[in-house]
């Protein structure tokens, strides 16, 4: 009897406010949610039709056949996604010849590798030097070619990374920097992520970096079950 009780008390607000419940409006409702779906059409580098999106979605209510079968569909919509991708690829290349290309003449930038990797040093050092394929102290902040940051150690602090898991452009690019210098690093796609990873396919990286220590002693160095996740910093290979 209690349980029934408690229940009613529990319904009573339902029942008190019921009247207050006014009728769903459904063309609005219809047309928020065709909304939405609209909202999410527009892809990186291609819009579907409208018009025809519109007749499919009437004639799919009414029950007509689609012009496509699922299985036509998915494979013209892998075919789209590849072109779309190699596009995005030839177009992020350019962008990055071209950017190294002018910028290899501005005043104290340094290119190593023909030119593919580039550096400024913002801030000198004195301490230890990297060696190639350490494991150094550094902060760093990572951006694409148009000042987007994909990754950066501002928010968590300082990381020992271990060079020989980085792309090439980050391992050579930080090789030789002393303890407490700066530099900004500038790295072709093909010393870096090319055409894998979660960044747009061929990606310039920028990097600005600081060196705390140029090698963390074995010792001081975090247990392996404490390691830094590098490949969740994107600072590494790009996945396959």
């Amino acid at each position: 009897m209690l349980r029934l009780f408690l229940l009613a008390l529990t319904c009573l607000p339902l029942v008190l406010f019921a009247d207050e419940v006014k009728e769903p409006d459904l063309k609005k409702l219809s047309e928020t949610f065709g909304n939405l779906i609209g909202r999410s059409l527009k892809g990186p580098g291609f819009s579907f039709d409208m018009e025809s999106l519109i007749t499919g979605i009437r004639n799919g209510a009414a029950g007509k056949p689609a012009p496509l079968t699922d299985q036509e569909y998915e494979e013209g919509m892998a075919a789209l996604q590849q072109k779309l991708f190699e596009n995005l690829s030839q177009e992020n290349l350019k962008k990055a010849d071209d950017f190294l290309k002018e910028n290899a003449s501005k005043k104290g930038v340094k290119s190593l590798d023909g030119g593919k990797l580039q550096y400024t040093v913002q801030k000198e050092g004195n301490g230890a030097v990297v060696p190639e394929g350490g494991s150094p102290e550094i902060n760093y902040v990572g951006k694409t070619i148009d000042g987007e940051v994909f990754s950066s150690t501002e928010d968590m602090g300082p990381i020992v990374i271990d060079l020989k898991r980085t792309v090439p452009g980050f391992n050579k690019g930080i090789a030789g920097m002393k303890e407490g210098e700066k530099r900004t690093l500038y790295i072709h796609p093909d010393l870096a992520y090319g055409l894998t990873g979660q960044l747009p396919p061929n990606s310039l990286l920028i990097f600005e970096v600081e060196v705390l220590k140029a090698e963390k002693p074995q010792e001081e160095q975090q247990p392996a079950e404490d390691e830094v996740d590098i490949e969740e910093l994107e600072v590494i290979k790009g996945k396959k």
